[in-house]
């Protein structure tokens, strides 16, 4: 299996897993704070690493369908939350590429 390279990010925030402090993204990029997940308050970002993606899925949203691939930490395999593949409402189309993590299972690691 061997070791998992992990990156690791510079910057005034930095997010990471609640559990393990794996670094996962920044501050700068934050789309959105107004999201919910299983959790409770859910953020949207326009990048993160050291993850494991999951299989595709559509899932009924709030906001409609979607298609989605959950994501997990890639040390400890928590799931965090998940990231948009398809959007099916032309108004949702922002979100696909992009990633929500919720708030509840973040740590503030800078």
């Amino acid at each position: 299996m061997g070791l998992k390279y992990r990156t690791y990010l510079h910057g005034t925030a930095i997010y990471g897993c609640t559990r393990c402090k794996t670094h996962l993204t920044t501050g700068d990029a934050i789309v959105s704070r107004q999201f919910q997940g299983q959790h409770g308050q859910a953020y949207l970002f326009n990048y993160v690493v050291n993850i494991l993606q999951g299989e595709s899925e559509d899932r009924s949203m709030t906001t409609g369908l979607h298609t989605v691939r959950d994501i997990s930490c890639i040390k400890c395999n928590a799931v965090l939350g998940w990231t948009y593949v398809k959007a099916y409402n032309e108004n949702n189309k922002y979100k696909e590429g992009k990633f929500i993590l919720e708030k509840k299972l973040l740590t503030d690691v800078k």
